[in-house]
């Protein structure tokens, strides 16, 4: 008898996990989560995602789908009749599509550093990361979230920030958003985190700081 159902293997800390909770959740999905344990991965983990072997993957009646953000255009277009992720219009949706990517291969890429340095290092890449999220953020400019008035693609993509950025401010010591440098992101942090369906999935926060304190010191150790 084929497998039926969905299964969203993720990691409690991950941000690009909880994209797919999300993305799910808007949908009204019902899944059951399987939290993996990076250091020991699950058999099942390995079998469905063979390649990357990383989370999450989602499994959709037994066939498995990988890559956060492959996965919840896939919740889109699986569970057309619930809640719309990406936009319905074909240039707003290249567009989501676009900045989504933006963020992914250059904001994710000049966040990292921040955690991982120390003193003027620190401050020119704090810096960067400014620039990287400015640019970033004029896609909001006019708007209450990325997706507009309500919440969409990109904002399930860039979402993770508003809730794990302040943490790595605090374990790193270091501050990228504020009202001064990043006003319309930081005045959506707090929107996007005021959404239910976005605070219910949240990983605690002193669980969250505690894991990213022993990371980092482990990083600058080496």
């Amino acid at each position: 008898m084929a497998e039926k159902g969905v299964k969203v293997f993720g990691m409690w800390a991950s941000p690009m996990a909880i994209r797919v909770e999300w993305a799910l959740r808007l949908k009204g999905v019902d899944y059951e989560y399987i939290d993996e344990d990076l250091a020991n991965k699950s058999d099942a983990l390995l079998r469905y995602n063979p390649v990357t072997k990383k989370v999450p993957v989602l499994v959709h009646d037994g066939k498995p789908i990988a890559e956060s953000t492959v996965i919840v255009e896939y919740v889109d277009e699986a569970w057309k009749d619930g809640y719309p992720i990406m936009p319905a219009d074909p240039y707003e949706r290249a567009q989501a599509r676009f900045w989504a990517r933006f963020a992914e291969d250059k904001c994710n890429a000049a966040l990292y550093p921040v955690f991982t340095t120390t003193g003027d290092t620190q401050s020119e890449v704090v810096r960067e990361a400014q620039r990287c999220l400015k640019t970033l953020e004029t896609a909001l400019e006019g708007k209450k979230f990325f997706g507009g008035d309500a919440v969409g693609y990109l904002d399930l993509v860039v979402g993770w920030y508003a809730h794990w950025l302040p943490v790595v401010e605090e374990a790193s010591g270091a501050t990228v958003v504020t009202d001064e440098e990043l006003p319309l992101l930081k005045a959506w942090f707090d929107r996007f985190l005021a959404i239910d369906v976005v605070r219910a999935t949240l990983p605690d926060r002193d669980r969250l700081l505690a894991l990213n304190k022993a990371r980092r010191e482990q990083l600058l150790a080496a």
